[in-house]
């Protein structure tokens, strides 16, 4: 991969992590929850519902920040576009297509292949794959 190239990535990963940053900040002031909104069971439920997704979307945006700096930390290193499984380069349109992937195409073909036939592929992506393994 050139240098161009990763300079590249690198300024689409900080930009993707500093709009996400603005927006769980935010998230965060949108989170404080006004006692006028709890006035009856509706308007709870209702108030409950939208704190849940607010979570949910909070959760996502905080592992997608989590998989930009690994991938900043691999331009850093020098393996930025490498497979992390077979060690050969992955392709750049899968990079941009997915910028933070770290499988080539075979391989992460492979690995679903694999998640399909045992029980690991039925676990919850939602909270990463570390979480998943250590509470399944």
């Amino acid at each position: 991969m050139t240098q161009e190239q990763l300079r590249k990535f690198k300024k689409i990963f900080n930009s993707q992590k500093e709009s996400l940053i603005f927006n769980d900040r935010i998230v965060r002031e949108d989170f404080s929850v006004n006692l006028d909104d709890r006035y009856d069971e509706v308007d709870q439920a209702s108030t409950d519902v939208e704190q849940s997704m607010r979570m949910r979307l909070r959760n996502r945006e905080t592992l997608y920040i989590k998989k930009l700096e690994e991938a900043l930390m691999r331009i850093e290193e020098g393996t930025f576009g490498l497979c992390e499984e077979c060690d050969e380069d992955i392709e750049l349109r899968r990079l941009e297509a997915r910028p933070t992937a770290t499988l080539c195409v075979s391989c992460k073909e492979e690995q679903e292949r694999k998640e399909i036939l045992t029980a690991a592929g039925r676990l919850s992506k939602s909270m990463g794959e570390g979480f998943s393994r250590k509470y399944a």
